[in-house]
């Protein structure tokens, strides 16, 4: 079957389905398709409050499709691509999904960094609705990953447990600000898109190194503390950062802690063809915890993407960034 009908017919199923709940319910988009992928996922309508002729209908349309026979990768981006419209219909700040060329391009940079490792940890402490960290798993189908998922937003966590659920991942979700205390044993790796702005507690941002000694401290600096803090010793993040993390009046801490605590292993600039501006750019940084086996690497990885078009150019980077492996790993 053709991938792009696969897709648009799962799409097609959400977008319908959710329709329906969300007139019923009258709830928004984004929770109506929650309670769709719910329904799709126990082979039955669970909503008692709905009318039958609604019930029979949305059970006409589950019927028709067997999750069996769609890859985890159609599920997801056909999942995905429901949830983009319904943030479409209702724009907030912190609902914004990772695009799949930079979830796929992290998922490439695991790849290399669990070489030789049949299983690892992974998490993501802003999952969102969970598309970076499930592109990055469907990536890597011959490892087994426990994963876990850390997001303030109760709609958007729902979300990812849906997804979840409907791709067989084993993921362990926290609906929390992960920037309290979180329950997560030191994990291998962690990759998140970090959340950009200020950290509104100041009571809590205290209790970081990277705390800034005026006024609120960038919730992106915290982040990256609070994974290192949840990775093992010579466990690595991997994070989407904005092209001007270390250029800010707050770097200097930021700075001062990596130095500390982590190596730089690469940064990864992204094309700015890939962003509404280049102010909106971001850049890929990777780090690695600090311990008694891990050494600085004699050259940190800098490489800029070319446009993904260009398969020429972006050959080259690939071919580049694996003997770079090869020498430092």
């Amino acid at each position: 079957m053709d991938k792009f009908l696969t897709v648009e017919q799962l799409f097609q199923l959400f977008d319908s389905t959710s329709k329906m709940l969300q007139e019923e319910l009258d709830c928004t988009y984004l929770e109506a398709l929650a309670e769709s992928g719910e329904n799709l996922f126990h082979g039955d309508v669970i909503q008692d409050e709905l009318s039958e002729i609604t019930k029979k209908r949305l059970a006409k349309q589950y019927a028709e499709i067997n999750l069996d026979k769609y890859s985890r990768e159609d599920i997801r981006k056909g999942y995905q691509l429901a949830i983009l419209k319904g943030m479409q219909e209702n724009v907030q700040p912190n609902h914004q999904m990772t695009p799949d060329s930079m979830g796929m391009f992290i998922g490439y940079l695991v790849g290399k960094l669990t070489k030789g490792q049949p299983s690892f940890s992974l998490l993501d402490p802003a999952v969102g609705t969970g598309n970076l960290l499930f592109t990055v798993i469907n990536s890597l189908p011959d490892k087994k990953i426990q994963s876990y998922g850390s997001d303030v937003d109760e709609v958007l966590v729902k979300l990812s447990y849906i997804g979840a659920n409907l791709m067989e991942h084993s993921v362990q979700f926290f609906n929390q600000d992960s920037l309290e205390p979180l329950f997560v044993d030191p994990v291998d790796i962690v990759v998140s898109d970090l959340p950009i702005g200020y950290y509104p507690n100041d009571i809590r941002a205290n209790e970081y190194e990277i705390r800034a000694e005026e006024g609120h401290t960038f919730a992106h600096h915290l982040f990256i503390e609070q994974s290192v803090n949840h990775l093992k010793p010579g466990g690595y993040g991997v994070f989407l950062i904005p092209n001007n993390l270390f250029e800010s009046s707050q770097s200097p801490l930021l700075h001062e802690y990596i130095k500390h605590h982590a190596y730089i292993q690469g940064i990864v600039q992204l094309p700015n063809s890939m962003f509404k501006s280049e102010a909106a750019a971001k850049s890929i940084l990777i780090i690695q915890k600090k311990s008694i086996e891990v050494t600085q690497p004699k050259n940190a990885l800098l490489v800029q993407l070319p446009k993904l078009s260009n398969q020429e150019a972006m050959t080259g980077i690939l071919a580049k960034i694996d003997h770079w492996f090869v020498e430092e790993k």
